[in-house]
């Protein structure tokens, strides 16, 4: 199973913001930490606020936080909310469904289960999980691209 660049950038703006939570961060910051497209994080940002995990304030000193604290946010849920569907296969959507064993196939069911207990791990999972004890970690390497993009510049 393969999740979505769009979900990814949903977990890593998350991330980025877990281990900020100290002040606002911008969409600009995360775009650069990341080196990833700022119009796609725009995307990201809205449906996150949208959805009322992250808060989003306007103007020259805006900028974005949590708007939970990490443990309060399920990996699953997110993954539910910015996953198109999860469609293993063709024939998981049946109004596209053009497999002609579809009907008789029992794969289906197993992917089903499996997809089940993919979907029961993430549940059991926040984003305190993810930050964890290497939060450090992850703070210094986004400080360390940062130092190497102003000593290149």
């Amino acid at each position: 199973m393969q999740l979505t660049q769009y979900t990814d950038y949903s977990l890593r703006v998350l991330i980025y913001l877990g281990t900020h939570q100290d002040r606002r961060v911008t969409i600009s910051e995360i775009s650069e930490a990341y080196n990833i497209s700022r119009n796609h994080l725009v995307k990201v940002v809205h449906q996150l606020s949208n959805n009322g995990w992250i808060t989003t304030i306007r103007g020259k000193s805006g900028g974005m936080h949590l708007a939970f604290s990490p443990e309060q946010i399920n990996i699953g849920t997110i993954i539910r909310q910015t996953e198109p569907h999860m469609h293993l296969l063709e024939c998981f959507d049946k109004a596209n469904d053009n497999c002609i064993i579809s009907p008789s196939c029992s794969l289906k069911k197993t992917l089903y289960q499996a997809r089940k207990a993919f979907m029961e791990v993430l549940d059991q999972h926040t984003l305190a999980d993810s930050l964890g004890a290497r939060s450090a970690e992850i703070i210094h390497i986004f400080e360390n691209r940062i130092e190497e993009k102003k000593a290149s510049a």
